[in-house]
């Protein structure tokens, strides 16, 4: 859901609303937000604490307006940049790192990330510790052989990219030469953390239609495989019954994979 690029890229550019996206996060009042972020945030949670990842660089790749995925791993990463291919995007992720007024309110969030490691009173602390975290918000197509041009970066130790691959790639062909190109953004034996939706068709933002691609399990493996990378972790969870009956979306399993590349 969070975006990079389709085939009519210019359709993201013009219709795509962060404001209307970022609905998808609120937390508190959202059964479709509370499914996906808890289990997302948990991973997120099991991968980038004490004892796991971590080094000085970590990319995220197609962050849209959000912050959910980053906020473990801005304890154990130094620098973190972010990415996106939309211009409002990568705006309203910089009105929220800049403080600016109408910033969305990331803080039920926080919190629940903040409580998963033991300290909810910790929220305020964790938001700054983020905010400095976040060097850079570039312009990122992952259609593209050099993802980030014309920024260039040294190799990462950490590639993160969530609901992004299925917005992005209009084909599995697409899909599979998107993999090649992030692949080229981390050092070997370098980690990529990829979560997403498998069976989605669309998502609605707002009252704009996206097609996004069918991601399976066995096509997502084989993939990565085939570019050398180990997986090292794969966790899945099906659609839970409550949010089936919402129709901004009809993904069927959400997954969350860490990979390792090899070469």
């Amino acid at each position: 859901m969070a975006l990079q690029e389709s085939k009519k890229p210019d359709v993201y550019q013009t219709n795509f609303e962060p404001t209307s996206y970022l609905e998808y996060f609120k937390l508190d009042q959202d059964p479709m937000a509370k499914e996906v972020l808890h289990f997302l945030l948990k991973h997120y949670n099991a991968t980038f604490k004490p004892g796991g990842l971590k080094g000085k660089l970590l990319i995220d790749i197609g962050s849209g307006p959000t912050i959910y995925q980053l906020l473990s791993a801005c304890e154990t990463f130094e620098v973190i940049v972010a990415s996106d291919y939309t211009d409002k995007n990568r705006q309203e992720l910089e009105k929220w790192l800049k403080k600016e007024p109408g910033a969305f309110d990331w803080s039920p969030v926080v919190k629940y990330v903040c409580e998963l490691e033991g300290n909810r009173d910790r929220w305020a602390e964790k938001e700054e510790r983020l905010r400095k975290a976040v060097r850079q918000v570039l312009k990122c197509d992952i259609l593209k052989e050099r993802p980030l041009e014309p920024a260039v970066l040294p190799p990462a130790n950490c590639l993160i990219s969530s609901l992004c691959l299925e917005a992005a790639c209009p084909t599995l062909g697409a899909c599979r030469d998107a993999l090649r190109h992030i692949k080229t953004l981390l050092r070997p034996r370098g980690h990529l953390v990829l979560s997403g939706t498998f069976g989605s068709s669309f998502y609605m933002v707002g009252d704009k239609w996206f097609p996004t691609l069918p991601l399976e399990e066995k096509f997502l493996l084989e993939a990565l495989q085939e570019i050398s990378f180990t997986i090292e972790k794969l966790e899945k969870a099906p659609r839970a019954a409550e949010t089936l009956l919402d129709n901004r979306s009809d993904y069927t399993r959400m997954f969350f994979l860490v990979a390792r590349r090899g070469d």
